[in-house]
């Protein structure tokens, strides 16, 4: 069954060639003598014109099949039609297809969940196995393929390997204990076990030793992961440049439009980068991104631009071209303190900026996107490079205007005593770490990286306003469906 995609066919002369049309009916008027089917395929935001003319049919031979078909085609039904390509008497399309053959490939009752109407976001996240063949979603999956195109790109062109890292991990990343366990153990006959032990008054340890690790698949606790960038890390220290583009995990209990349980990652890391130069091409990678959806997405943007989020167009354009502002945290949070009446969470030095912070810093004070560097080591990760005051450490923040953070980076800790004692310092097992200290140990480099929430970007370019609706099957708490 070979098909020409509806994109193409749009952009072709209209010849009189005979074409095929595969998708899926959007709507149909039927005006006594005229019937116009608008159909989708998913291959771009716009429909194809089907046209029958009872008094003058293209092909009079299959008029009838042509009726029988028609009367079984409804909104969602799956079509099969061939016709001729002509230049289309309607305003909004140049093409439209005359047809010559229908064949109803797959029919759709009354109670299709997706009809012509308005539905709500929540109404759609419950039908999500659908919400893809509607307007919205189908141009948020399209531009979700396309920015997934970009990040591979852009490192592709730039001398960069394409890595995977575990998902299963025995390391916490982020030292904050969020993570989902994975474990052949049953749960029920641990519970069994406690019960007969007497669970009730058991003290900690004493119940921790009910579970015997040993008889676990791996023989040890270990988690979904909520970053790859520790071995990251481990390839960029013998290929040089490095990134991991995947999925991740975060057990965070946070039930709101801005988090996720299961998210993707986009994580480069770079030999022989310091703060500066990784400064350089954060700035250099989000303008690529935002340019590539306004210039090869413009289709699918003019309708993020009008249904979702007016104005967003121009917000993309005003990150692609102004400088990025690179400010310590220091001065950040001075200039924060005199609007401190202004915010619910009070900004002092040693906070970690809110939301509302951010957006305040790049849409009332400095009015273009700010990179924020240098925080204070106790709210960031261990892996980070201490600065010379002790105080604080390589660390940046990229900051857009209308969103806040969209990418988190650092120059790594490249000494192996510094990083050991930062390790100690936060009562995390230095033999759980073992590999990652050998990077220190034999032939050690300056080097930097950076995360990129991949549905946080889309969130900004699409203008959507819940990151549940950026991924077709969102996982939250409470939330596993599909």
């Amino acid at each position: 069954m070979k098909t020409e995609l509806i994109k193409d066919i749009l952009t072709s002369k209209p010849d009189g060639r005979i074409v095929t049309v595969c998708g899926w009916v959007r709507t149909m008027r039927d005006s006594k003598n005229l019937v116009f089917i608008q159909v989708n395929d998913g291959s771009c935001f716009a429909n194809i014109q089907l046209t029958f003319d009872r008094t003058n049919p293209s092909n009079p031979n299959n008029a009838n099949e042509i009726e029988n078909a028609l009367s079984n085609i409804s909104t969602g039904a799956s079509l099969k039609a061939t016709g001729k390509l002509i230049e289309s008497q309607g305003a909004g399309q140049a093409v439209e297809v005359n047809l010559e053959t229908l064949e109803v490939l797959g029919k759709c009752p009354s109670d299709y969940p997706i009809q012509k109407k308005a539905a709500t976001m929540e109404f759609l996240r419950e039908n999500a196995h659908l919400r893809g063949r509607t307007n919205t979603f189908g141009a948020v999956f399209r531009m979700r393929s396309q920015m997934a195109y970009a990040v591979h790109t852009f490192f592709q062109e730039r001398g960069f390997f394409y890595i995977n890292t575990p998902e299963i991990t025995g390391s916490d990343c982020e030292g904050a204990g969020e993570m989902f366990q994975v474990t052949t153990l049953s749960l029920e006959k641990l519970a069994e076990v406690a019960i007969e032990k007497g669970a009730a008054g058991m003290k900690k340890e004493d119940a921790a030793k009910l579970v015997n690790y040993g008889k676990d698949f791996f023989g040890k606790p270990v988690s979904l992961t909520v970053s790859g960038q520790l071995e990251a890390e481990t390839l960029a220290t013998s290929l040089g440049r490095v990134y991991t583009f995947g999925p991740t995990f975060r057990a965070e209990n946070s039930n709101t439009t801005r988090h996720l349980a299961e998210f993707w990652m986009c994580e480069p890391e770079m030999a022989f980068f310091d703060l500066n130069d990784d400064m350089d091409i954060q700035e250099e990678f989000i303008k690529y991104l935002l340019n590539w959806a306004l210039t090869k997405c413009s289709e699918d943007m003019e309708f993020f631009n009008k249904r979702i989020q007016p104005g967003v167009i121009d917000t993309l354009k005003h990150v692609v071209e102004t400088p990025f502002k690179r400010v310590s945290y220091t001065e950040a949070v001075a200039e924060l303190e005199k609007h401190a009446d202004e915010f619910e969470f009070k900004p002092y030095w040693g906070c970690d900026l809110a939301t509302e912070h951010e957006r305040y810093l790049t849409e009332k004070i400095y009015k273009c996107p700010v990179m924020v560097y240098n925080y204070p080591k106790e709210i960031k990760a261990f892996y980070m490079k201490l600065n010379d005051d002790g105080k604080t450490v390589k660390a940046v923040d990229v900051l857009v205007p209308g969103l806040g953070e969209i990418i988190g980076g650092s120059e790594r800790e490249e000494s192996y005593d510094k990083l050991l004692a930062r390790i100690n310092e936060l009562g995390l097992k230095p033999e759980d770490y073992s590999w990652y200290l050998d990077l220190r140990k034999f032939g050690t480099v300056p080097h930097s990286g950076f995360g990129l929430g991949f549905e946080r970007l889309l969130l900004y370019v699409t203008g959507m306003q819940n990151i549940r609706d950026v991924i077709p099957y969102p996982r939250a708490p409470k939330l596993a469906d599909f």
